[in-house]
């Protein structure tokens, strides 16, 4: 962030606009930051920020959950299918109380059952990862295993069926255990394996499925797997590999993109982008120009980092170099941090390779200036640090608290940062928070808060602020196995019980009020209704669930699903 975009953000929060300053272009781009004195956004402080918006969504706005592959499917070894990062992370004990994705939710089995339970909860899509070790067991096509398509065929074709649509995530971080034993994410020639993975789902899945996103939460796999090392494949390396793992991302990315937009979209008509995850990051101390400069800091080497080179530029974003740059001369006997660059054919691939912005947030930090050292890691490099306020409400993860305000302001910089040019949609793919596997998990009164108040800050930033937001994505479906987490935490809608090995599902109180909302089309009165089921015209039937065979501890779970 340049020194007179510092200077007029900090005019403007103490509400003192000077001679000559075009106040309705600055609150364009920082409202997010709204101040408590400024009006001209019809934002006048707290207790208006956290006024509850009473109306629905425009007609035709999508409602979602889903699921990720290593998380629900089980079936780990049949079918032909490959090992996977987090089938050997489970296997070496390195997730929670030793436990493994083996099982899982055993949806591999249960197409049927899962479908019944989205019919019930009235959504419109599913979003859904496909495991790329089912479909080719190496990772290389001639690998191919046809047992591992057809389950997803069966899955898509059930969906359909039942009235909903399918939205495929390439890549949730399951990569094939054989693609990593040669370094993974860091190999370059991984970007031509993905792309012959991802051209073999266009063409096999393509005639059905419209909406894909290539990458679900890359930030993810660049910080924690290969970063800090807590997830799959456990690298710690944040010097290095963290930053060639998001270049190999990015590559390949563009170049899932460009084959469908080469060879399929004219005949499938569908869309492809990513799924981006980031938190909001908010200044310490608003009235600080380096708090403000140090949280723009933060969104820049979180969502910035893969959201910069394909909405903006082509390239990485210009305050991530300098910080890089400035860390290499600061630090010339332990650089902390070691940036690839793209040739100006490469940039050129990667801008522009996306028909949507796809959103996953979950909560907020408050972040101040500071001196990093030379410490690798984006606090260290980014010279910020962040932290939470105490009035937060804290939740099952050490890293979630429910901050709801946040995903407004973070829409609204969104839209101004990366979609003031080309005005593309945004898609909330994914939001949720998790309970603890002992609490009373039917009566997830905590999930229920922060659902409705995160889904109320999505329609206020659509109806009050005019941003494009298109469909809301409630994470997951059923509770599953949370990655390092095992099954000690829950962010389903629906609870399974890991101790049967049927693992019934029965849904929880979150997801009737789930499917309220979903009715409703947002919230058109402060008295809840009673649930409806969904009248949802069928081209084939389902095979007969009765809820006794769901399987599921309820007597009754979706009426008329």
């Amino acid at each position: 962030m340049d020194s007179s975009r510092v200077s007029t953000i900090k005019v403007w929060r103490l509400g003192e606009p000077g001679a000559g300053t075009d106040v309705s272009a600055v609150c364009r781009v920082c409202l997010p930051r709204v101040c408590t004195t400024c009006t001209l956004m019809g934002d006048t402080g707290w207790s208006e920020r956290d006024l509850f918006l009473q109306k629905s969504f425009p007609f035709g706005f999508q409602w979602a959950t889903s699921s990720v592959s290593f998380k629900v499917e089980g079936g780990w070894s049949e079918g032909g299918k490959g090992e996977t990062i987090w089938d050997r992370f489970g296997h070496e004990g390195l997730a929670f109380a030793n436990q493994t994705a083996d099982l899982a939710c055993d949806s591999y089995r249960k197409v049927d059952y899962d479908v019944y339970l989205l019919r019930g909860l009235q959504v419109d899509t599913y979003q859904f990862s496909i495991s790329w070790a089912r479909i080719f067991p190496t990772g290389y096509r001639q690998s191919q295993s046809e047992k591992g398509a057809q389950y997803y065929d069966q899955l898509i074709n059930a969906l359909i069926a039942s009235g909903i649509q399918p939205i495929v995530t390439l890549y949730h971080w399951d990569l094939p255990q054989a693609l990593q034993n040669y370094g993974g994410w860091t190999n370059a020639s991984i970007v031509e394996a993905f792309k012959d993975y991802a051209d073999f789902c266009f063409s096999r899945f393509g005639d059905r499925v419209k909406i894909w996103n290539t990458f679900n939460s890359p930030w993810v796999v660049s910080h924690a797997g290969y970063g800090t090392g807590v997830h799959a494949p456990g690298v710690k390396d944040y010097v290095e590999s963290s930053y060639q793992v998001t270049h190999n991302i990015l590559k390949s990315h563009a170049e899932a993109w460009h084959a469908y937009n080469d060879n399929y979209r004219k005949t499938q008509g569908g869309k492809v982008g990513i799924a981006l995850n980031s938190d909001w990051a908010e200044p310490s101390d608003p009235a600080k120009p380096e708090d403000v400069a140090a949280a723009d800091r933060y969104l820049q080497f979180m969502l910035g980092w893969f959201a910069h080179p394909i909405f903006v530029d082509g390239d990485y974003p210009a305050i991530l170099k300098d910080q890089v740059e400035q860390k290499k001369t600061a630090c010339s006997d332990s650089v902390p941090a070691k940036l690839p660059v793209f040739t100006p054919t490469e940039s050129q691939r990667i801008l522009g390779t996306a028909d949507f912005f796809g959103l996953n947030h979950y909560t907020s930090r408050l972040v101040s200036n500071s001196n990093g050292g030379c410490t690798p890691g984006p606090d260290g490099v980014g010279d910020f640090h962040a932290t939470v306020d105490p009035t937060w409400s804290p939740t099952a993860s050490d890293w979630i608290y429910s901050v709801p305000w946040g995903l407004r302001r973070l829409l609204n910089y969104i839209s101004t940062e990366y979609l003031n040019v080309n005005k593309l949609p945004i898609y909330i793919t994914g939001n949720g928070m998790p309970t603890d596997y002992s609490v009373d998990s039917l009566t997830d009164t905590s999930i229920m808060n922060y659902m409705r108040s995160y889904i109320n800050e999505a329609l206020k930033a659509t109806l009050t602020d005019g941003v494009d937001v298109q469909r809301f994505t409630v994470q997951s479906l059923m509770d599953g196995f949370e990655a390092n987490q095992g099954y000690s935490q829950r962010f389903g809608l629906h609870y399974v019980n890991f101790e049967v090995g049927s693992r019934p599902r029965t849904p929880k109180q979150s997801a009737y009020l789930y499917s309220e909302i979903i009715e409703q089309n947002g919230f058109t009165s402060q008295k809840s209704k009673k649930f409806k089921a969904a009248e949802r015209p069928l081209t084939r039937r389902l095979a007969a669930l009765p809820p006794s065979e769901v399987p599921s501890q309820a007597k009754v779970l979706w009426p008329g699903a």
